[in-house]
């Protein structure tokens, strides 16, 4: 299951909104087979790891190793667990189960019922864990949502108005925040955000495909703004009101995670209505004395680096904790 997990970060970012699946066959105590999910629409891991068996006569006495549960329905490609029992492999070991509304426990089901051995739970916070993107948006039917932003060592994430711009971020740390910002569906931001700074909100380190979107509740932001003149994919919400509404209306369009980089007030609505699962925060060694000051938020720290002289801290919303 270790290795499968290997196999399945290997499909990041190009599988969303699919998960992340890596597959491992074994006879005896060999791998003779492996495979992940590479991208969207494309074969699923369970199929790659099949086809990669040079002896199919070995399958019937094999075990399947699955990150996540095999699927049973006919969607881009055809479902799993059927190509499992076809193959006649007789024992599957699935990390966890899939909470999709077309799959969840179906294809262990649909295993079970012809007399496949299945265990389910192997690593499974490790499994959960790769897919929390995906695994909360079908659980919870909204986004996982991560928010993000820069600060200095006295909390202001930006200069007063007429300032020069705040330059909080250094080269490094600007190219792991655009590492994080490939693995999101889309990037949300207020209408405030992109009339202070016009920012493209493109992924610059990775090939993903992006959604941005703009939270402008007045109609505020000119269609000579970078987001709407450059040819990537926006969204424009207007009129939008509470945050949960327009994240349901993401999910609605197939939107599994957003990244959300602000400003304040539509940071602070999230941190406020509960309406978050991670916050990355960086702060940068040097005070400003004023300015617009950034968000107050409690969470469990998850993760602490240091680069650049900056500290990158993760909170996880407490409220997945209990």
């Amino acid at each position: 299951m270790r290795r499968a997990l290997q196999l399945a970060r290997q499909g990041a970012p190009h599988t969303t909104p699919n998960p992340m699946v890596g597959a491992v066959v074994v006879c005896g105590d060999r791998i003779i087979g492996e495979g992940f999910h590479r991208r969207c629409g494309e074969a699923h891991a369970e199929v790659n790891a099949i086809a990669a068996v040079a002896d199919r006569s070995l399958l019937p006495s094999s075990t399947l190793y699955v990150t996540l549960e095999p699927c049973s329905h006919q969607g881009r490609t055809p479902p799993c667990a059927r190509l499992i029992i076809e193959m006649g492999i007789p024992r599957v070991v699935v990390g966890t189960l899939d909470p999709f509304e077309r799959v969840s426990g179906r294809g262990v089901a649909m295993l079970r019922e012809v007399g496949v051995q299945v265990e389910v739970g192997v690593l499974e916070a490790e499994c959960r864990a790769l897919n929390r993107r995906f695994l909360t948006a079908h659980t919870l039917r909204r986004p996982w949502v991560q928010l993000k932003w820069a600060q200095s060592a006295d909390g202001f994430m930006a200069a007063p108005a007429g300032a020069p711009r705040l330059r909080l971020s250094s080269p490094l740390t600007l190219c792991l925040m655009h590492r994080e910002r490939a693995m999101a569906d889309a990037i949300v931001v207020g209408a405030g955000t992109i009339l202070a700074d016009d920012p493209s909100l493109t992924p610059r380190v990775l090939d993903a495909p992006l959604l941005r979107v703009v939270l402008d509740e007045h109609g505020r932001v000119p269609p000579t703004s970078r987001v709407l003149s450059d040819g990537g994919n926006t969204l424009v919400l207007k009129g939008y009101h509470a945050p949960a509404q327009w994240l349901a209306q993401l999910y609605a369009q197939g939107i599994t995670s957003v990244m959300v980089e602000g400003g304040p007030t539509v940071l602070t609505q999230l941190i406020d209505s509960g309406l978050w699962d991670e916050a990355r925060i960086e702060t940068a060694p040097f005070t400003v004395g004023q300015g617009l000051r950034a968000p107050t938020i409690i969470g469990d720290v998850v993760e602490r680096l240091q680069v650049d002289g900056r500290k990158i801290i993760t909170l996880q919303n407490p409220a997945k904790s209990r």
